[in-house]
């Protein structure tokens, strides 16, 4: 913008200099001109009056004419302050007031005879005089003798004074220009800042625009084109900055929406980079998106096969879907949803590849389906022997009443069984649905786990079980009192079943305090251990299951359903509870509980 400023002004020193120095040179001009013609009006004038005072008749031979000439040339001059000279008519020089009339040549083709003699007036001629050195006006008139043309009568004067008059001019005129100049600089400097300052500073918001810094505006108070410009540019930096706010808040939804998405997304361009990764992805292929984008994907180090399938999606440029088993970092189960990109010409730019991690849905499949089959295990077997036992009675054994008693007996247990297995089944179904509501209530612990205990004596002192529970007497909690006994009843009531006689089983409330003040942070810890039968470590990871039996003909025959710890697990769970197990085999199971004391 200096640069500008500085060329605004030299334009302006140079147009004002040169309409002052054309000026100049035209009055000089004008005022030489009007010097000269001045000059020769007067000399006109004067050769008038010179030629109507004297005779011009010839007497006497030529040299005394030229002699009489001489001394009224001299005489003339001394009057007319001017150069006096006689031509003869045919251009011969008969006296001249400042030169030896012999000496000089022939005037008949000077330009001021030539044209007196052309015009029959007055002819006029200015050029450099060698004879006395000086630019001469020459202004000659004709002698007339009749019709005939006598002689010329000449007068010449200096141009000095002339010449001298427009050195003065000039020099006036110079140092007019010098102080012009200075001033027109001076002026042209402050209308050029003033002019280009609002530009620099447009030019200073434009370029903070370009930089994407919306926040600058051009302050200006004029009204002419430059500060319409500048609210030209505040509303378009108005218009950009809220445009790039959208933008940018837009971005961000999106960036959210990727960075927040559960399934993976990957994007490849039409040159086949990875040109964008989500979390989820890098987590599902194990490598961060520092290492992947801007990659080949058949540089990525990716599975041979997933590879394969986004070259064939590549190929066709159609939607295709495939469940593919990914081994690193971990063994999972994706579906991949590839879809070809187009732009809005429908050419194509490129592939968006969707992974969703489908390991969970598969295994609750393979749950579901194994849950199926154990149902129908375990329903077959009590129908069966209802069936068979039945079948008995009915050929005959009806007649034997022990026989048939005994029948009867197992028919009876079977069907027990099997009614506890589909109340246990219901009641697992309506816990992991969520649709058994808890109500929460302060529950006295100590209270709570001696009911609890006092039921399961009875079943306990038939095997000679010793029940030992040691429970502050001042611990409250926040339950559902009713799910919270189905949990400890479970627990104890596997306890006994699974400890020899004459065991012991113990159920032991602690209180965990939180790391902070606050009671909401407080825990209770229920501890159900047992001196019975163990686990072995390799059952532990599976004893939650539904259906699971470590030793199925000895759980079978104890009256169990198979799904009592599973119901036990989810019910501490929606008491935002977790469970542990510990076992060793020959010398018993520990079962501990943490629960939140305060809902």
């Amino acid at each position: 913008m200096k640069m500008f400023r500085a060329r605004l002004t030299l334009i302006f020193i140079a147009l004002i200099g040169a309409s002052v120095l054309m000026a100049g040179l035209f009055m000089a001009q004008m005022l030489q001109q009007s010097y000269i013609d001045s000059l020769k009006t007067n000399m006109e004038r004067e050769l008038r009056i010179i030629l109507s005072t004297m005779d011009w008749s010839h007497r006497g031979s030529e040299p005394e004419l030229m002699k009489e000439f001489s001394e009224r040339a001299a005489r003339l001059k001394q009057f007319a302050d001017a150069r006096v000279t006689y031509i003869r008519g045919d251009g011969k020089v008969l006296a001249d007031s400042d030169s030896n009339p012999a000496e000089m040549e022939n005037h008949l083709h000077r330009e001021e005879i030539e044209a007196a003699a052309s015009s029959g007036k007055v002819g006029y001629a200015k050029r450099y005089s060698s004879t006395i050195g000086q630019n001469m006006l020459y202004v000659a008139i004709p002698v007339q003798m009749g019709d005939k043309t006598d002689g010329y009568l000449r007068l010449a004067m200096s141009l000095a004074e002339v010449e001298q008059s427009i050195r003065k001019v000039w020099y006036v005129l110079l140092g007019g220009l010098l102080a012009v100049f200075l001033l027109a600089g001076l002026i042209s400097y402050r209308v050029a800042y003033g002019i280009t300052r609002p530009i620099e500073l447009i030019t200073s918001v434009a370029q903070q625009i370009t930089d994407m810094n919306y926040k600058y505006r051009v302050r200006l108070n004029k009204k002419d084109e430059i500060g319409q410009l500048g609210h030209a540019i505040n509303r378009m930096a108005d218009s950009l900055q809220l445009q790039m706010n959208r933008i940018l808040e837009d971005e961000n939804r999106l960036k959210s929406v990727l960075e927040n998405m559960i399934s993976g997304v990957m994007m490849i361009d039409r040159e086949g980079k990875i040109v964008l990764l989500n979390r989820s992805a890098e987590d599902i292929l194990g490598f961060s998106a520092q290492e992947l984008l801007g990659k080949k994907f058949d540089q990525a180090k990716q599975q041979f096969e997933f590879t394969q399938l986004i070259q064939e999606c590549i190929d066709v440029r159609e939607h295709m879907r495939d469940e593919m088993i990914f081994y690193y970092p971990s063994e999972r189960i994706l579906e991949i949803n590839l879809s070809p990109i187009s732009d809005s010409s429908q050419e194509w730019t490129g592939l968006l590849i969707v992974l969703h991690d489908i390991t969970a849905v598969r295994r609750l499949e393979r749950m579901r389906s194994e849950f199926v089959a154990n149902v129908s295990h375990e329903l077959k077997t009590p129908i069966a022997a209802v069936k068979g036992f039945a079948e008995t009675l009915l050929a005959g054994a009806l007649n034997d009443k022990e026989t048939a008693r005994s029948f009867l007996q197992i028919i009876f247990d079977e069907s027990e069984r099997l009614n506890r297995l589909i109340g246990d089944i219901l009641e697992l179904s309506k816990i992991e649905s969520k649709r058994i509501p808890l109500q929460f209530s302060p529950v006295h612990l100590e209270t709570f786990v001696g009911h609890c205990v006092n039921v399961m004596r009875t079943e306990a002192a038939k095997k000679s079980i010793e029940l030992d529970m040691q429970v502050p007497e001042d611990i409250y909690m926040e339950a559902d009192e009713d799910r919270l006994r189905q949990i400890l009843i479970n627990l104890l009531s596997n306890g006994i079943n699974y400890t020899p006689e004459g065991g012991k089983v113990k159920v032991k409330v602690e209180q965990l305090l939180g790391g902070t003040s606050e009671a909401a942070d407080d825990k209770v810890r229920f501890t159900i251990a047992d001196t019975g039968i163990g686990i072995p470590k390799k059952d532990l990871p599976r004893i939650f299951e539904r259906f699971y039996r470590v030793d199925k003909a000895r759980s079978r025959s104890s009256g169990g359903t198979g799904l009592g710890l599973s119901i036990v697990k989810h019910l501490v769970e929606l008491h935002k509870g977790t469970i542990r197990v510990e076992s060793e085999v020959g010398v018993g199971t520990k079962f501990e509980i943490d629960m939140p004391m305060i809902h």
